[in-house]
């Protein structure tokens, strides 16, 4: 027997409400960064804390476009990257040619692509696909 699947519609008010926030959250995001600092620095850097969806899809975009300046993706995300590749920051920070990983990781145009899939828990082969260090990374786990 076929089930029916009803789907709710939204009330008017509803509809507005989302188109609201939809239409806010850039400027939100901006005002939680300059209002309330030290709480987006502590949303940026804590990648298991849930975060409404659009709102994390703005952070995101907001990091691709250079905000927030002092967000440091080789202190936050390169560990993560890294245990991903089954490294640890710890052993390879004294290795030769480090800093260029660091540099690499600071400078990545995919840095908001990154902290999403960091925060999604992606699989390595994902994290290869836009990762500016994937091949390095993989050469030190393979040696």
């Amino acid at each position: 027997m076929a089930t029916a699947q009803t789907t709710r519609t939204l009330s008017w008010w509803e509809r507005l409400s989302e188109r609201c926030y939809a239409t806010s959250t850039a400027q939100l995001v901006r005002d939680v960064q300059h209002e309330a600092g030290p709480a987006y620095h502590e949303l940026l850097t804590d990648l298991e804390s849930p975060l409404e969806p659009g709102f994390e899809r703005e952070m995101a975009r907001q990091m691709v476009a250079g905000q927030p300046t002092d967000f440091v993706p080789a202190r936050t995300l390169m560990p993560v990257m890294m245990q991903h590749f089954g490294l640890q920051d710890t052993a390879l920070v004294v290795e030769p040619g480090y800093d260029v990983l660091r540099d690499t990781c600071n400078a990545c145009p995919a840095v908001g692509h990154c902290w999403k899939a960091m925060r999604a828990g992606a699989e390595v082969e994902e994290c290869r696909g836009f990762c500016p260090n994937a091949k390095a990374f993989d050469s030190l786990a393979a040696g």
